[in-house]
């Protein structure tokens, strides 16, 4: 396992407070908060800690406010039900007190049934694809100085992006996009952990989508956004150490928010998860 790699696996493993409360630390991504990923892997991880012989199969989660990455984050775990096949957890994320996110998380038995999947789309080998870390590079010259750690540092997850858009000079595009992914160096045979792994890297990237037909970015400056929710379903098995791939499309955008959905399939075609958020995309008024 990679250095960068082992970090990321060691932030998503809580401290134990006792009574289903866990604490885990913060990273600095370079963004103004947390990383959402962040708290959505730490939230799964801290749920799944309070149920035995059970994966997790969805999570449902709401961002109500900005995290602090100078902060730990406490969770609390409440244990809503355990039947025959079914669990469901809720989990509330704290900083000094005040909720930063409060999601539900489903957990089940392994069991047979009917099985079907929407097949993956046609796309690039990611073998012939730059990574986003080599892409930002390339733009050094003309960011400013402030910027540069954050786009360069060393990335746990690996993103080749298929189509990748110019952050600078973003062009009006489909509502869609398309990237592999992967955890960087091998990792351990845990089946929670490549699920907290994929809920954290699910997050990246996804907010975009809806802003491709806009001809904006996150780096335009009369633009705010923020997720305000995310939501993952866990289909099938996988392994977050071999590629995957990110089918995103966003069907809308109105009042401020759009609506974005995922597909996520192994290289070999599986379809192991899918994602929704809704996001804010407000446009500033002028001077502001």
């Amino acid at each position: 396992m990679l250095e960068v790699t082992r970090k990321l696996v060691e932030l998503l493993d809580l401290a134990p407070l006792g009574d289903d409360h866990f604490q885990g630390e913060s990273e600095n991504l370079g963004f103004p908060n947390v990383f959402g990923g962040q708290v959505l892997g730490q939230g799964l991880m801290a749920t799944s800690r309070t149920v035995e012989n059970r994966l997790p199969h969805s999570m449902h989660a709401y961002f109500l406010r900005p995290g602090n990455h100078r902060l730990p984050i406490d969770y609390e775990v409440q244990r809503v039900r355990d039947g025959g096949t079914f669990s469901v957890r809720r989990v509330i994320a704290r900083q000094e007190g005040r909720e930063i996110l409060t999601g539900s998380v489903s957990f089940q038995v392994e069991e047979e049934g009917l099985a079907h999947q929407v097949d993956m789309p046609p796309v690039p080998d990611v073998d012939g694809l730059t990574s986003e870390q080599a892409l930002s590079q390339r733009l050094l010259p003309h960011i400013p100085e402030a910027l540069h750690d954050m786009l360069t540092r060393d990335r746990p997850i690996e993103i080749r992006p298929v189509n990748p858009v110019n952050p600078l000079k973003p062009e009006p595009r489909p509502p869609a996009k398309q990237s592999w992914l992967r955890a960087q160096g091998s990792l351990p045979d845990d089946q929670v952990l490549h699920r907290c792994l994929l809920a954290y890297a699910s997050d990246f990237s996804f907010l975009g989508t809806c802003l491709h037909p806009h001809g904006v970015t996150f780096m335009n400056r009369d633009m705010q956004v923020a997720s305000l929710d995310h939501a993952i379903w866990f289909h099938r098995d996988f392994r977050m150490d071999d590629w995957l791939l990110y089918d995103k499309d966003s069907p809308s955008a109105f009042g401020g928010r759009g609506f974005n959905r995922g597909n996520i399939f192994s290289r070999d075609g599986r379809l192991v998860a899918s994602t929704t958020q809704e996001a804010l995309i407000r446009k500033r008024p002028a001077g502001k």
